[in-house]
Parts: C-alpha cells; sequence; structure tokens
C-alpha cells in the first residue's frame, strides 16, 4: 500500500498536520442518538419501504419482500431518514469532533442479510458516506482554519472466520475469508465514492475477519492506483484482556501492523478506565498513532449506560496527561455532552509522539 501516491494528497497533509499539533477528537455513538429518536417499525421503513409485513408492497415498496423487521436497522436510516443521521453528525461536529464516522458500521451485505437487505449495501456505504462529507464540510466552512474529517466505517459483520457458531462441530465456519473480503471491497468502494477521507476497520473482535477487511483494502487501492489512510480499532471484549478471539492488546497490533496504518486502537465493549491498561500497551509499541473510543462505562442491568461526561473525560484526561492519545471519541452510551467534555479534558494536552518522532527528539 505505502508505494502509492494518496487519493486526496491536501486532504491527508490536513490531516497529518492536525494530528502533529493536538489531540484530534472523534466522535460518539450513533446508536445511541438513533434510540433518541424512538422509531417504530414504520419509522425504520420511511416512504421507500412503507409496506407491511404482508408481502403487499406500497407505493415505493418494491425494494424489500417485507418478510422481517426494519426496526433496529440503523444503517437503514441513511436511506429512509437521512436527516436524522445529518443530525446526528452535526451534533457531535458542533461538540467539538475532528472526524465524524458514516452510519454504516452494520453496511456490508454479511450484515444487512439479517434484514433481507443484503443488495443495497452498496448504497448504503456511499449514501453513508455522502452525508457525513456534507455535514463536515458544512462545519469546514464555518471554521476554515480547522477542517473535519470524514471516518468511513467498515464494521465486523456479524460472523466470524475464527470461531465455530456451533459448539458441537468446532471445525465449523459460517463464514470465508474470501467471502468477507467480496463484502469489505463492496463496502468499501461505496464509502471512497462517497468521500469518505479515512477508512476505519472497527471494533475488530476476530483478527481474521479484520484481515480479510484489510487485504480487500490492499487490492482495492492497487485497482485504484491510489491509497487512503487506514484506522485500525480492535475490541478487548473483556476484562480477561484479550479480544474474542484471543489475543492480548500487543498481539493484536503486531498481526495488524503490517498494513501500516494510520492509527491502532481499541474501541467498545469496555469504559475508559478498563480500557486504560490496553491503550497503555498500545502507546508503548504502536509506530503508527493511537487512537481509542471507549463506552460510557459497562452496561447496567438494563442495557443501559450510566457513565457520565464528566466521569468518562476525567479518566480520559489522565490518558492524555500520560501521553498515550493521538485520537479520542466515545463508543456506547456517549452523547455529544461527553463528546464536549472529552475534548475539554484533552484540549491543553500534547498528542502522543510517534516514536521515530521522539527518538529524533532525544
Amino acid at each position: 500500500m505505502s508505494t502509492l501516491p494518496w487519493l486526496h494528497p491536501e486532504r491527508v497533509a490536513l490531516l497529518e498536520r492536525a494530528l502533529r499539533q493536538r489531540i484530534l477528537i472523534l466522535d460518539g455513538a450513533m446508536g445511541t442518538m438513533l434510540q433518541a429518536h424512538g422509531l417504530d417499525e414504520l419509522g425504520f421503513r420511511g416512504d421507500r419501504f412503507e409496506h407491511g409485513h404482508d408481502g403487499h408492497a406500497g407505493h415505493h415498496g418494491h425494494d424489500h419482500p417485507g418478510a422481517c423487521d426494519l426496526k433496529g436497522n440503523n444503517d437503514l436510516l441513511t436511506l429512509t431518514r437521512p436527516e436524522i443521521i445529518r443530525g446526528v453528525h452535526d451534533a457531535y461536529l458542533a461538540a467539538g469532533a475532528d472526524l465524524v464516522e458514516t452510519n454504516t458500521f452494520n453496511s456490508t451485505r454479511i450484515s444487512q442479510a439479517d434484514y433481507q437487505m443484503q443488495h443495497l449495501a452498496a448504497e448504503l456505504n456511499l449514501e453513508g458516506a455522502r452525508i457525513a462529507r456534507a455535514a463536515c464540510d458544512a462545519m469546514t466552512a464555518k471554521t476554515p482554519d480547522r477542517p473535519r474529517f470524514v471516518i468511513g466505517v467498515l464494521g465486523p459483520t456479524s460472523r466470524t472466520a475464527s470461531l465455530s457458531p456451533d459448539v458441537n462441530d468446532p471445525g465449523f465456519r459460517n463464514v470465508t475469508f474470501e467471502e468477507l473480503a467480496e463484502n469489505y471491497t463492496e463496502s468499501a468502494n461505496g464509502l471512497i465514492d462517497g468521500g469518505a477521507d479515512v477508512i476505519m476497520v472497527e471494533t475488530i473482535f476476530d483478527t481474521l475477519n479484520a484481515k480479510a477487511a484489510l487485504f480487500a483494502l490492499s487490492e482495492l487501492f492497487h485497482q485504484r492506483r491510489a491509497r487512503m489512510p487506514v484506522m485500525i480499532s480492535g475490541t478487548i471484549t473483556d476484562r480477561s484482556g484479550r479480544t474474542l478471539s484471543g489475543q492480548t492488546a500487543e498481539a493484536f497490533y503486531y498481526s495488524v501492523c503490517h498494513a501500516r496504518p494510520m492509527s491502532v486502537g481499541f474501541n467498545c465493549a469496555l469504559g475508559a478506565d478498563d480500557l486504560r491498561p490496553h491503550i497503555q500497551t498500545l502507546a508503548g509499541i504502536a509506530e503508527c498513532h493511537v487512537s481509542t473510543h471507549p463506552n460510557a462505562g459497562l452496561p447496567n442491568a438494563f442495557g443501559e449506560y450510566d457513565e457520565t461526561p464528566e466521569h468518562m473525560a476525567g479518566i480520559i484526561g489522565g490518558f492524555a496527561r500520560d501521553g498515550l492519545l493521538n485520537m479520542v471519541g466515545g463508543c456506547c452510551g456517549t452523547t455529544p455532552a461527553h463528546i464536549t467534555a472529552i475534548a475539554e479534558a484533552v484540549r491543553d494536552f500534547a498528542p502522543r509522539a510517534l516514536p521515530s518522532l521522539a527518538a529524533e527528539a532525544a
């Protein structure tokens, strides 16, 4: 990848300059914000998929057979309620985000098959990136000295290449590396064409899935004869300190660093407090930038997140003070209030120095 020119060299230069100057702010949770709208089945379907479950299509209902619920398919709102998605992006930009993530976490054919919407994968990524691009461009126009950037999100999919879903057949797999790579290629194409500045492979619970995504990106960049910055963000699934497929933070980093990413980090599953030792590990070994967007604590008995913006920002302020961060935001349970508080907490601290730069300074 590294021998190819940048697809958008001027945007990459602006992003790299910003990374040298300060700790950059990622946005917060999309799902948390969407849940607050309380949309019902019709709210998710919109005009385009307005028919119900009897199989009789409404005026625009030919795109979906109507055989299953669409409520909960947050990515579909990119097409049916784009004004809501734009509103979420605008809220996070107003809260201080430098980079916003596209609403494409489940916009692969594999994940959309759960809703019989796999044929929309390319469109979901294209439109998801376009909405985020428009939001970032509008905010950049207000503050030209502080450009905003679009992160095109490739989520983990709803399947795992490393583990069997059948406890009675440990050798069984319900997805192949090739299928994952094909899915990621289609989705990444949409993100790039829609105007993303960076591609992030995120919430990685299975590094083999991530390797399929990184392989797909490498092949795609060569086809396009130009590359884009890549962010990689894994998930430590519980307090054991390992990903679901069994890797420690250090092992995870060494298994993906061959892709020469712009950043490596961790997000989701844990709150900032529990995530700190793993970010500290990355900060000590990573030759690239380090990012994190933790949850607002661990979920309570009702599956909700209770950590206040002030509490979360206090912990992350310690990350920044100790030189662990280059980019930081929030995952599940976080809101614009959390992002505002985090941005304030890290504002006065220098970004983590890359090892090569630190060695030169010494």
